[in-house]
């Protein structure tokens, strides 16, 4: 390979490669599924009902819970452990893995998520109503489903993983967080197999409806496939959805090894703070995360083929990330920009994790996918490149460079390169 970036001069066993994808998302339950129908501008929103807040819309899932739990310990435990459960499972099958032989206490899991607990309290809560809150009647379960670790403790528990395992709070720029912790673990050779990624079970809890809803910044549609529409001058705020995407990474030296598929190199990433307010996006430290990452990388904004958005349909929000997009790609005439969340709602935590995968087979059928519901293009989220309401064939890019965002100003931005 022809060296272009600063991370193919390092050694094989310090490059970070994806050997595996297992994901859910609202509109597929592996990657090929999801893939095609982000390719076919096939939405996952739909109408939706929760207690107190009532009829909304979300992107839900629908996979087969079963495949790999037993009714009795999905009973016992959260829809993000299910939602984990199911990504690990899935990723380590397409991973290849010899799994039955391999020497679990060198596997480790970081999964990145939004919040944990407020589905089992609120859940729990409402229950207790009906017993006069009597809390003699309060579910045993409740601590072990509601501690920060769940998510991830559920996997090693349903995949005998006894190497670390940890959740990693970023709000919703979580998925991309546990891709960056899985591979600076296994730089550090703390482990030889890292599953990360991010998972979201948002949709079952009615506070963030409500709370999004008492911003105005809870998306409304009459038809729910048009309701997710970042950029378009008449959004009205976020779709929730939930879903999760982890992966398999493993240094370069050692999925050569053992003759696994490669789906990308991570090359470049990078994690900042706005420091200026609680929900507000900041331009400038956004343009500054970007920056970092593709300096890590050794990389110049021209050499970027797709940048995965975050934008997420809120008035200032998307308009606040092209700015910070203008400010390092402006002039790249062949750098195409698309955004994920437009055909599946917002999959916080989930989101950085499942929008990269949606553009990493670009790496291998040249499409760039479309945002899908632009029908008027506001003149403050214009960019150069934007791929609007249909596909763009462009050739397999070189490198994808994913952003994530969210709340109390948490920034990330993960590059992979095709290899």
């Amino acid at each position: 390979m022809i060296a272009t970036n600063g991370t193919s001069q390092l050694p094989d066993d310090q490059r970070i490669v994806i050997s595996g994808i297992g994901l859910t998302a609202p509109n597929g339950n592996d990657w090929a599924e999801f893939r095609s129908n982000l390719l076919a501008g096939r939405s996952g929103v739909s109408d939706y009902e929760i207690r107190y807040v009532g009829k909304t819309l979300a992107g839900i899932c629908d996979f087969d819970m079963k495949r790999y739990q037993t009714r009795k310990d999905a009973r016992r435990g959260t829809r993000a452990g299910s939602v984990g459960i199911y990504s690990a499972n899935e990723a380590v099958k397409h991973s290849g893995l010899d799994w039955e032989n391999i020497d679990r206490s060198r596997v480790g899991m970081y999964i990145g998520v939004t919040e944990h607990g407020n589905v089992e309290t609120e859940n729990e809560i409402f229950e207790l109503k009906g017993f006069e809150y009597d809390t003699s009647y309060w579910s045993h379960h409740h601590n072990p489903r509601t501690v920060a670790n769940n998510p991830a403790g559920e996997v090693a528990l349903n995949m005998g993983i006894t190497g670390p395992h940890y959740t990693i709070g970023a709000a919703c720029a979580a998925g991309n967080a546990g891709l960056i912790q899985g591979a600076q673990m296994l730089r550090l050779h703390e482990c030889d197999v890292a599953l990360a990624g991010g998972v979201s079970e948002s949709i079952h809890t009615f506070g963030i409806f409500a709370s999004f809803k008492s911003q105005g910044a809870l998306a409304s549609h009459e038809d729910p496939a048009k309701a997710s529409r970042p950029f378009d001058s008449q959004r009205n705020g976020i779709v929730v959805a939930e879903g999760g995407c982890l992966y398999v990474l493993e240094r370069l030296a050692d999925a050569r090894r053992r003759g696994a598929e490669i789906y990308g190199e991570l090359v470049g990433y990078a994690m900042n703070t706005d420091a200026t307010d609680f929900v507000l996006p900041n331009a400038d430290r956004q343009a500054q995360c970007v920056s970092l990452a593709l300096k890590k990388a050794g990389l110049k904004p021209e050499q970027i083929g797709i940048v995965s958005t975050h934008a997420t349909g809120t008035s200032l929000g998307d308009a606040q990330e092209c700015a910070a997009l203008r400010q390092v790609f402006g002039g790249c005439e062949n750098t195409l920009f698309n955004n994920t969340k437009s055909l599946i709602g917002h999959a916080m935590g989930a989101a950085g994790a499942l929008e990269l995968s949606g553009n990493l087979a670009a790496f291998q059928d040249g499409v760039c996918h479309a945002t899908i519901n632009v029908d008027e293009l506001d003149p403050e989220c214009a960019l150069d490149g934007l791929v609007v309401n249909e596909p763009r064939e462009t050739g397999p890019p070189r490198y994808i460079l994913n952003n994530s965002f969210g709340m109390l100003g948490i920034n990330s931005v993960v590059i992979i390169e095709r290899i």
